[in-house]
């Protein structure tokens, strides 16, 4: 796993973080206190718009 700087997109709106990522398939992880942390803030917000 390899720590890169990646977008992420929700309605429309892009914002970036830096997460792991499998350097054979690309396949990111995102750890569930992102997920249910700061991502789901801004789902929230975004959805409130």
């Amino acid at each position: 796993m390899e720590k890169i700087r990646t977008k992420l997109a929700y309605l429309n709106h892009e914002f970036s973080h830096e997460l792991l990522r499998c350097p054979v398939c690309g396949q990111v992880y995102i750890p569930e206190e992102l997920a249910n942390g700061r991502i789901s803030e801004v789902e929230t917000m975004l959805e409130d718009k």
